[in-house]
């Protein structure tokens, strides 16, 4: 952010500098009746996934794959440029804030309909911000709106505090948002798919907010199922669950550069091999996340590996809920020496990734390296062990099964080799696996679990989206709250989040990463990882992201 009289200009992403003069402004679009770029027109992808999409409606969803499909048909008043984790105009041109970062004035981009032609303008815009804060019933369930809830907080009910406040239309390509207290996250949380502008008309007549809670599952309206409507480049056809396949179609309606491919194919092909066997059988142009131990085979037989650069966090999580040996200090110090974490990263990840010191990149603010080291030291934890009078500890460790992250390509390896390294020091681990949807992240965030693994993929670009999302509130999956140092961690994160100077904020950030290390130690930090794609020859234009936020309206099929 750039400070100026008497309002604060926003600067597209942490890093990018603008002159004082400067407006955030996009210069997407060009000749509204070609395709974006160079490269052959036409044709269809088929790009295989890694799961199916849960449904249709980003609001509503915690999945990446109801987010990849979500990305294709919608689009945010922000979004992220290509490649990068940061913030550029999307269906907002422009936006500034008041000095005290509360008010937020977005210009909107004009002749912009979505895909039942309807007009997307100011009074589109505040109807989504408005459904979003006005939910109730079985949508106030974090199972439902987990992202609001995570990011905004409470619904206009008032029962929990909100981040929102309001949104008005001062003119009809102009809108003001309201925030109860200023935040890091503002406006870059905007462009996660979850505050994508929704079709007010569509929304309004399938019914999308009519969520029905049956025992633990809920039933969505048929606007989740059928009939997703954004304003982005590609429109929602149809979707065969059985077989777990999207089909996508060139919206050639859109505002900006159309898509280059007439249609889109996402393909759910949950197991890795599988994934590989059908590239090479030629029945998928492209997949998602293939293993490290294949990447140079499939570079070798002539495919295109797109490596994304590494936007994550991998971590072994210490509850603190169960055994009161793990509120102690000592015990959690040895554990975090006792891993080889040079070791996992050499042996188990791909080429690129790196040992992790502060649990977020070093490209996002407040990152330090003047933080407490724990180099792999066994005896050191023993002994740690030993002066804690924990030197028969038995905990609860557990690891997910039917699941591969961009942070954690093969749990079952990495859970192996870190198993090792804990029994090597004398800890007794009761062994726990569950598939990471049936159960697993579950038990995780009850608190059942004493040791896990997990990590985040991040979402934009600052620090909250990690640190904050992990450790903020009290009552999560590691515990913290059962510590006394719990509550002070939320406090100091939420107060660097609202500190409006940036300068400010990047130094409380970097107190708090110290802490992290030397005082509080939630959980252990391991790695940065750098996931891939891979693409056959003859695929064109596809922009990996550190976001996993790829966008294949640019991609052409030679």
């Amino acid at each position: 952010m750039v400070q100026i009289r008497p309002v604060r200009l926003v600067a597209l992403g942490l890093t990018a500098a603008l002159a004082l003069s400067a407006c955030a402004e996009s210069e997407r679009g060009g000749d509204d009746e070609g395709q974006s770029g160079g490269g052959q027109t036409g044709g269809t992808m088929t790009f295989a996934t890694e799961g199916a999409p849960k449904l249709f409606d980003p609001f509503f969803a915690t999945d990446g794959a109801t987010f990849r499909t979500s990305q294709q048909i919608f689009e945010g008043l922000i979004e992220f440029k290509p490649g990068t984790a940061d913030a550029e105009p999307g269906l907002a041109e422009s936006w500034e804030s008041s000095e005290d970062g509360k008010t937020w004035t977005f210009k909107l981009r004009e002749g912009v309909k979505f895909h039942d032609g309807t007009d997307f303008n100011a009074e589109a815009a505040c109807f989504n911000f408005d459904r979003w804060y006005n939910q109730t019933g079985a949508a106030q369930s974090p199972a439902v709106t987990g992202y609001w809830q995570d990011n905004f907080g409470g619904f206009a009910d008032g029962k929990v505090p909100s981040l929102f406040e309001s949104c008005s239309a001062t003119d009809a390509s102009t809108i003001e948002v309201k925030l109860t207290r200023s935040t890091s996250k503002f406006p870059d949380i905007l462009g996660l798919p979850s505050w994508a502008m929704q079709s007010p008309k569509a929304l309004q007549d399938y019914k999308a907010d009519e969520v029905v809670q049956q025992g633990d599952s809920f039933v969505y309206p048929e606007y989740a199922t059928e009939h997703p409507t954004g304003t982005g480049p590609f429109k929602f056809s149809k979707y065969d669950e059985a077989n777990g396949t999207v089909e996508l179609v060139r919206n050639e309606d859109y505002w900006g550069d159309k898509a280059k491919l007439d249609k889109l194919i996402l393909r759910a092909i949950p197991d890795e091999t599988a994934r590989k066997q059908a590239l090479q059988s030629g029945d998928i142009d492209g997949y998602d996340l293939p293993g490290p131990a294949d990447w140079q085979g499939l570079k070798d037989d002539g495919y295109q590996l797109l490596i994304r650069p590494a936007f994550n966090i991998f971590y072994v999580g210490i509850g603190q809920k169960n055994v009161a040996k793990l509120r102690d200090l000592k015990v959690r110090q040895a554990i975090a020496h006792a891993i080889d974490r040079e070791g996992l990263v050499q042996q188990q990840l791909p080429e690129g990734a790196k040992v992790a010191e502060n649990f977020y990149p070093d490209t996002v603010s407040g990152w330090t390296d003047d933080v407490e080291k724990y180099d792999f030291d066994q005896d050191k934890a023993k002994q740690l062990l030993k002066e804690a009078g924990a030197e028969n500890l038995t905990v609860n460790f557990y690891w997910p099964t039917e699941v591969t992250r961009p942070y954690m390509p093969n749990p079952q390896d990495m859970f192996g080799f870190i198993r090792g390294n804990l029994e090597a020091v004398g800890l007794k681990l009761n062994v726990v696996s569950k598939p990471w949807n049936g159960g697993y992240l579950e038990d995780v965030d009850q608190g059942k679990a004493d040791l896990f693994l997990l990590g985040w993929n991040g979402d934009y670009n600052t620090p909250d989206n990690f640190i904050g999302n992990f450790f903020s509130d009290p009552n999560n999956r590691f515990g913290t709250g059962n510590s006394p140092w719990g509550q002070t961690l939320s406090d100091e994160l939420k107060a660097a989040d609202t500190e409006p100077d940036p300068e400010t904020r990047k130094g409380m950030y970097e107190d708090l990463n110290k802490k992290l290390k030397a005082e509080y130690l939630p959980a252990i930090p391991i790695s940065h990882s750098p996931p891939a794609l891979v693409v056959a020859e003859n695929v064109e234009g596809l922009v990996p992201s550190p976001l996993t936020d790829e966008r294949f309206d640019s991609v052409s099929i030679g």
